[in-house]
């Protein structure tokens, strides 16, 4: 692992991110604890920090099976121990939070980590979090379009007067602490509804796409609805900054990559559908068809992953590559092998030909 980090000229952010699954090894059948998933949480953005990636993001759920419900405190701690990487939420589940709330936490977070700090909005997989903090699953849609306008304007002043439908009014109401930066980076995650890449454009945030398998032209309608809606609301297209995130596994070939991620993928699924009241297992066969060279699935050699981070370049003419290997149980030598094979055998080689 390299000790000194690579400057970064191409514009564009190669980083890694958690939702901090907790899930038995399927080889062994052991599970860690919260506290060890948290603690190699850090060491895994410490690493990242030292191997000069560019962005570390911590995701947001409310069950026993994660380990992480409150990515600011998680962030923070990540912020003690890292140097430049940015620190973002992936996601944070802006239905059910409150929007004053999320900008102090982030805003502190700011100060602490010396502007490194963004935000990935999104409105959630889960719906835990609806009931446990009061609030009703049918206004899904309503609480993020509110939230998500408020915290725009909380992010633009000092001294807020508002009012709206689901948290109590705000009356000259100071906004403290202000953030290191100017403004907190705010993105909007897209998981493949037109609606909201047009609300993205429409308020003029940043798009992060998630795309989990599948050809990938099939995003390039959200990416033309995003880009279009924004200009059309009046918002510079310099601005119109877009990220992608996918799961991800690197080894010396893509066949070995393959083998070697396949338990941990197909774990990985067979939990979380179970969690969402199915019972679906990923056959060998489609995981196969999943990672092929023309899918979205990060899976395969360094060169191969440049080819499909290259080849969704091309698409999408996007400004940020996350990618998500913690998954189904993997221990995290793996995942440290991982991170540094990303740094030092795929970042390289992207931001050289991107800067052309």
């Amino acid at each position: 692992m390299k000790e000194e980090r690579a400057l970064n000229n191409s514009g564009f952010d190669i980083g890694i991110y958690t939702l901090a699954d907790i899930g038995p090894d399927p080889h062994t059948g052991k599970e860690i604890s919260a506290g060890q998933r948290l603690k190699e949480i850090i060491e895994a953005a410490k690493l990242a920090d030292e191997a000069g990636l560019d962005v570390f993001g911590v995701g947001e759920h409310h069950r026993l099976d994660y380990a992480v419900s409150a990515p600011p405190v998680v962030l923070a701690a990540i912020a003690q121990v890292t140097k430049q990487i940015k620190l973002t939420s992936a996601t944070t589940v802006l239905s059910t939070v409150d929007p004053v709330r999320l900008f102090e936490d982030f805003a502190t977070l700011d100060l602490l980590s010396n502007g490194r700090a963004e935000i990935i909005a999104g409105r959630g997989a889960f719906v835990e979090s609806f009931p446990l903090f009061g609030y009703n699953v049918n206004d899904y849609d309503d609480l993020f379009e509110e939230n998500i306008e408020l915290f725009l304007k909380l992010n633009n002043h000092e001294n807020i007067t508002w009012n709206g439908r689901f948290r109590p009014a705000l009356g000259h109401a100071e906004i403290a602490p202000r953030p290191a930066q100017k403004q907190l980076p705010l993105w909007i995650g897209v998981g493949g509804t037109p609606e909201s890449a047009e609300r993205a454009g429409r308020l003029g945030t940043r798009m992060a796409l998630a795309i989990l398998g599948g050809d990938p032209i099939r995003f390039k309608p959200l990416v033309d609805i995003y880009r279009r809606t924004g200009i059309a609301s009046g918002h510079n297209v310099n601005d119109l900054n877009i990220g992608v995130t996918g799961h991800a596994y690197i080894a010396e070939t893509t066949q070995q990559a393959r083998e070697e991620f396949y338990p941990y993928y197909s774990n990985y699924w067979g939990y979380v559908n179970s969690q969402r009241g199915m019972s679906t297992r990923m056959s060998r066969a489609d995981f196969d068809q999943m990672s092929s060279p023309d899918s979205a699935l990060f899976v395969g050699s360094s060169q191969q992953i440049i080819e499909k981070v290259m080849h969704q370049y091309e698409l999408f003419g996007h400004q940020r590559f996350m990618a998500q290997m913690d998954i189904g149980g993997m221990p995290f030598n793996k995942v440290a092998k991982n991170i540094e094979r990303l740094a030092t055998e795929v970042a390289p080689v992207l931001r050289r030909e991107i800067s052309k």
